[in-house]
């Protein structure tokens, strides 16, 4: 785990109750079963699971799942930067920010900051860093509905990777760096077609702008990839920060993710990358927009898809927050095997295991009491109320 987030975390913990909590008459969704009780909490922490209360909060048989564990959102520039030249309160865009995935029933969560900029990113490094500290800020005055962490999303192809990696990789609340390379040709724009979709969708460039343009990302890709996977996987593991591949597309990138050290593949392109990386023993993480959308929005392979092959262990929200928790139920009875405790564990006990976090992601005794309260109406979950450590936070 990167630095020393104690101070941090025990800021944090000023504000959560440590008064005795009874939750009952819920379907409680556990690891392997759902069973209908009731959940008695002290101190934050789970002390007891039984038959129901008579005392208590009465859930009124709706369900009871753990709270979930985000690890890769880009949600967070969407408040900060909602207009090309606009920049928001940075406090502001983060209280924001951090309403909105504490009511998707997010209670941890890995914020993506950017290390690495395309020349079209109308972002700086200097924004990137602004935010950090904001997440900090927002922590250390306890006054953030979810627990905040950091996920340094390493563009390794930009010529300013490292020198950003460097400049915020001290941050204690630094958790997981993921190395990725959006050149074209590369990766997630294996497809040149596809590149210059949504390239020319989203910056409007003429064909000769696109072209000049991609020989220069392709010259920055040859230049600086290489060596900036190397220096960053080097110092994630000196720093204790977990490592995520990101879009691996072949064999062959998955055993260059092996022999980074790197434990997690984020958003695998093909069906063959994702076989790879089962075989090497990496969690595999996907996007809850992909389920729900039913493919991915740059026609690689399909969520769904990796679901009914058993290869897929984390569900991500991405860019829409309520993805998360919507995808996990969406994949209950449609996909064969997945039962509503192992849809669950997509979005909670695996990507706290994966990012190292052993204190929370299921309900067991001695957990911590983190908590969704829903119920579903057309398929669809409808939160009620979120607790992290036992404090009510939505």
């Amino acid at each position: 785990m990167a630095g020393n987030d104690m101070n941090v975390e025990a800021a944090a913990m000023n504000t959560i109750a440590l008064g005795e909590l009874v939750l009952t008459n819920a379907r409680i969704v556990l690891a392997n079963e759902v069973f209908e009780g009731s959940v008695r909490v002290d101190g934050g922490v789970i002390t007891d699971i039984g038959a129901p209360s008579r005392t208590g909060i009465d859930l009124e048989g709706d369900y009871l799942i753990p709270g979930l564990v985000e690890l890769h959102t880009d949600h967070l520039e969407t408040h900060y930067a909602p207009r090309p030249k606009v920049r928001w309160n940075p406090v502001a865009a983060v209280q924001a920010h951090d309403a909105q995935i504490a009511a998707s029933g997010i209670t941890t969560v890995l914020d993506a900051i950017r290390t690495g900029l395309d020349e079209d990113t109308d972002i700086s490094a200097e924004d990137m860093r602004t935010l950090a500290s904001a997440i900090g800020a927002g922590m250390l005055a306890g006054r953030l509905r979810a627990e905040h962490h950091i996920h340094l999303r390493c563009e390794v192809s930009a010529p300013d990777c490292l020198d950003s990696f460097l400049a915020i990789k001290d941050n204690p609340l630094v958790r997981l760096a993921s190395l990725m390379d959006h050149a074209p040709g590369q990766r997630q724009f294996a497809s040149l077609d596809a590149y210059k979709v949504y390239y020319q969708g989203k910056t409007k460039m003429s064909d000769a702008e696109l072209d000049a343009f991609t020989q220069r990302r392709n010259a920055q890709s040859q230049l600086f990839a290489g060596k900036h996977r190397r220096a960053i996987a080097e110092m994630c593991h000196d720093n204790g920060i977990v490592l995520a591949s990101h879009d691996d597309a072949t064999r062959d990138h998955v055993e260059e993710a092996v022999a980074l050290g790197i434990h997690v593949a984020e958003f695998p392109t093909t069906i063959e990358a994702a076989k790879a990386s089962r075989q090497a023993g990496m969690a595999i993480l996907m996007g809850g927009p992909n389920v729900v959308r039913g493919g991915s929005h740059s026609g690689n392979v399909s969520a769904r898809a990796l679901a009914e092959a058993d290869l897929l262990d984390i569900l991500s929200s991405d860019y829409i927050p309520f993805s998360m928790l919507q995808s996990a139920f969406a994949l209950v009875g449609a996909v064969e095997g997945i039962s509503l405790s192992k849809a669950v564990q997509l979005v909670t006990k695996r990507p706290a295991e994966a990012a190292g976090f052993k204190d929370r992601g299921e309900i067991a005794i001695g957990k911590r009491a983190d908590f969704v309260h829903l119920r579903l109406e057309e398929g669809i979950p409808i939160v009620s109320t979120v607790w992290r450590q036992g404090r009510r936070v939505i």
